[in-house]
């Protein structure tokens, strides 16, 4: 009798788990997995402007890069928030020399032997009640 009411418990969990994940299908999210935010995401401009630090960090240009477009963006919530950018990053005026803090003052390149345009993916993960940031992943190439 045991044995018969957990084969139909187990068929019935598995019943339910196939309709959830349909459902969540058709709803175009399934919980635990990245999906599409807003590039208007405070978060997002957070984490851009992260990733943009860590890359000026890295790089020996002289120049500093800052956002210049974001092309994907997404969020996946695990122990914390992943983000996973796709976006541009492009050479500034300002000179790393000068210690400018605040990269949204300064100005992109103009037309020239200077201007230069990233094409960059980035991972991080935020664990807000650890105060954690963590880069998993910068590429950038022209």
């Amino acid at each position: 009798m045991m044995g018969l009411k957990t084969l139909l418990l187990a068929s019935l969990l598995g019943v339910l788990e196939v309709t959830l994940a349909a459902s969540s299908r058709h709803a175009g999210f399934l919980p635990g997995s990245p999906h599409n935010i807003s590039r208007n995401d405070r978060g997002l401009k957070q984490v851009v402007l992260t990733a943009a630090y860590s890359y000026n960090n890295q790089s020996n240009d002289a120049f500093l890069f800052r956002p210049s477009a974001i092309h994907r963006a997404q969020r996946q919530v695990v122990k914390g928030v992943r983000y996973i950018v796709d976006l541009e990053i492009s050479r500034t005026v300002c000179r790393k020399r000068d210690n400018n803090k605040n990269l949204s003052s300064c100005d992109f390149q103009p037309d020239g032997r200077l201007q230069q345009t990233l094409q960059c993916h980035f991972e991080v993960w935020l664990i807000p009640w650890q105060n954690k940031t963590k880069i998993l992943d910068l590429l950038c190439k022209p």
